[in-house]
C-alpha cells in the first residue's frame, strides 16, 4: 500500500487497527513511534545496482494502556513527516516487534490495516542459475528398465 492510499482511507475510519496476517491484532494501545523514508541502495548477487524507496512506519506497544491513536492524529503525523522530511509517495513498510523486529507490507481489508509477511527473494535468478521452479517428474513416467538388477547401473 502506498502512502497516498492510507491517506485516502484514514478519514473514513473511526479507529486505526492493525492486524497481523494470522488474524491477531496489534494491541489497541500501540504508538506509531516513527514515520520516515527509507532508501536502500544495494547491489544484487548478479551485480546489478539497485535503489529502492519505502515509507517506514514503526509500531510500538507501551504500558500506556489508555493510549488510542485516532485516524486524524495518524493523518497529521503523516502530513508532518511529508512537510518536514520531504517524504515521497512510496510503498509502506511497517516495523513491528515480535520475537525480533519484523518488517511487513501493508494492506487494507476494508476494516483493518493488515501486516503482510514479507519474504526474501533473489533478484537475479538468471545470474544465479537457480531454476524458477523445480521440475516435477511423475515416477510412473520414468523408464522402469533403467535400473533393473541386470542393467549394471547399481
Amino acid at each position: 500500500m502506498k502512502l497516498s492510499h492510507i491517506k485516502e482511507i484514514l478519514p473514513t475510519l473511526g479507529n486505526v487497527e492493525f492486524q497481523l496476517e494470522d488474524g491477531t491484532f496489534v494491541p489497541e494501545h500501540f504508538h506509531v513511534t516513527e514515520i520516515g523514508q527509507i532508501i536502500k541502495h544495494f547491489i544484487d548477487c548478479g551485480g546489478v545496482i539497485r535503489k529502492e524507496k519505502a515509507i517506514s512506519f514503526q509500531l510500538w506497544n507501551a504500558n500506556d494502556y489508555q493510549h488510542r491513536l485516532k485516524p486524524g492524529k495518524l493523518l497529521n503525523i503523516i502530513k508532518l513527516s511529508e512537510e518536514k522530511l520531504g517524504i515521497e509517495d512510496a510503498e509502506i513498510e511497517v516495523e513491528y516487534q515480535s520475537e525480533t523486529i519484523g518488517k511487513y507490507d501493508l494492506e487494507f481489508n476494508g476494516k483493518n490495516f493488515v501486516l503482510k509477511n514479507k519474504q526474501t527473494a533473489c533478484l537475479a535468478n538468471d545470474a544465479c542459475g537457480i531454476p524458477a521452479e523445480k521440475p516435477k517428474v511423475k515416477l510412473a513416467e520414468l523408464n522402469a528398465n533403467c535400473c533393473t538388477p541386470d542393467s549394471g547401473c547399481c
